[in-house]
């Protein structure tokens, strides 16, 4: 498969998946943000202002819609991406949500994919919190793409119910869109990831809280914590804890010139450094 190649994405059976454009599909899109993110009403993470504005402006805002017995369609997941620079070459997917249990968040992820490739793009780009074990291997695995940059405290802090007030330290992700990782991961074979036997381990968890590891060794193991949205509702301060581990240790490896290069056992970063230099 190619660039060229903007065939139509499996989609799973009853899910469909549109572009929206009208007022009353966005205003659905801000409840269901809004369901998700348990977010106060009128601060959802996008607004139907702004929806409206980015899609008569030609960019993506798709909906994911399960189909009723009635014939009618529940909007199930949605997703809201704009024009990126370099100019031409990317697109900036500002936020995905999903409710679970329908599949929607990687069928939008490719729909995004292909609707990106048929304008002739090269990667779609996006932040996601690195403490979040699901969305580590849903982007870094299910999709083949990889962290390139640590941002702390991007947003600033984020009082829903998902963020819990924490810093939001975000890691701004990659998609090369044809790259050959990309290309399997959207055909459901996804590559192995392989961790050499002398990597050493970065970042544990150790009795819940994060216990920092050596960093010099050629392939570093980076593990992320098992529920940092519960912590953060039972024990703040191991999730603070956590937050500034991860900010030193994956920030710092990032920061330093190292490669994510894939996800492991569902709980690790693989991150790769140069030990030439």
């Amino acid at each position: 498969m190619s660039v060229t190649d903007v065939r139509k994405p499996h989609t799973p059976h009853g899910l469909v998946i549109r572009e929206l454009h009208e007022l009353r599909e966005l205003e659905s899109v801000d409840a269901l943000f809004g369901k998700i993110w348990g977010s106060a009403p009128g601060s959802s993470p996008m607004g139907v202002e702004q929806m409206r504005a980015l899609s008569y402006a030609g960019n993506y805002v798709a909906g994911a819609f399960e189909e009723g017995d009635d014939g009618h369609g529940q909007l199930v997941g949605a997703s809201v991406a704009f024009f990126a620079a370099p100019a031409g070459e990317a697109l900036h997917s500002h936020v995905t949500g999903a409710l679970p249990g329908h599949r929607a968040g990687l069928a939008l992820k490719l729909h995004q994919r292909q609707w990106a490739l048929a304008r002739g793009l090269q990667r779609i780009t996006w932040t996601y919190d690195p403490l979040v074990r699901r969305n580590a291997h849903f982007n870094l695995t299910k999709l083949g793409a990889r962290p390139v940059e640590y941002l702390p405290s991007f947003y600033g802090a984020m009082d829903d119910v998902i963020n819990g007030g924490d810093d939001s330290d975000r890691a701004l992700i990659a998609w090369e869109l044809d790259h050959s990782a990309v290309i399997a991961a959207a055909a459901s074979r996804p590559a192995p990831v392989v961790v050499p036997d002398d990597a050493a381990t970065a970042l544990s968890v150790r009795e819940g809280l994060p216990a920092v590891g050596r960093c010099d060794a050629a392939t570093l193991l980076v593990e992320v914590p098992p529920d940092i949205e519960g912590l953060r509702r039972t024990d703040a301060g191991a999730a603070k804890a956590w937050r500034l581990a991860m900010r030193e240790v994956l920030g710092g490896l990032l920061a330093d010139g190292a490669r994510v290069t894939g996800f492991h056992d569902r709980t690790s970063y693989v991150v790769e450094r140069d030990t030439t230099a």
